[in-house]
């Protein structure tokens, strides 16, 4: 018998190189897409961010109210006196003028409201400040009741001496 012919396998087909796995992909995209995130995030919160509408501010007009207040203080057991040098701060053209027009008024509150205090009151910073800020809200309130522009940003006090 004749030899049969050996069969030769056909050749092999090259096997399909294996699969990359996409997940590497995924996870490279998507850490990618939160950095971004991050960056535009921190970009957004941490720029100045200036109002549309906002003007700029007036220059600051100081109102100085002479002269020196000088008034004794509501202490018992001794007389004390207090001397200060007042100003006024404002923007607002109209109450400058307002400031002005009732300066008397506003002296003769803030006497009263001064000769109301002790020296235990304004002993330190914290009595002084105390006194500013009543004095101020005392300003506001008598240019609100004559019904004018009450725009005052500050009163401050440019001397004060308690003795």
């Amino acid at each position: 018998m004749p030899a049969a012919p050996a069969k030769t396998a056909p050749p092999a087909a090259a096997a399909p190189p294996p699969k990359k796995s996409k997940k590497l992909l995924w996870i490279v995209m998507a850490l990618l897409v939160v950095l971004a995130g991050a960056g535009g995030a921190a970009y957004w919160f941490l720029k100045p961010h200036k109002p549309a509408s906002a003007k700029p501010l007036a220059p600051a007009q100081y109102i100085a109210l002479d002269p020196a207040f000088v008034v004794n203080l509501a202490d018992a057991e001794s007389v004390r006196y207090l001397q200060a040098d007042v100003q006024l701060q404002t923007r607002d053209t109209e109450t400058a003028a307002a400031i002005g027009m009732h300066a008397p008024i506003i002296r003769n509150r803030l006497l009263l409201l001064f000769g109301q205090q002790t020296s235990e009151q304004l002993n330190g910073r914290n009595g002084k400040e105390r006194l500013q800020s009543l004095a101020l809200a005392e300003v506001k309130n008598i240019l609100k009741a004559q019904h004018a522009a009450n725009q005052v940003d500050a009163l401050l006090f440019t001397s004060i001496v308690i003795q």
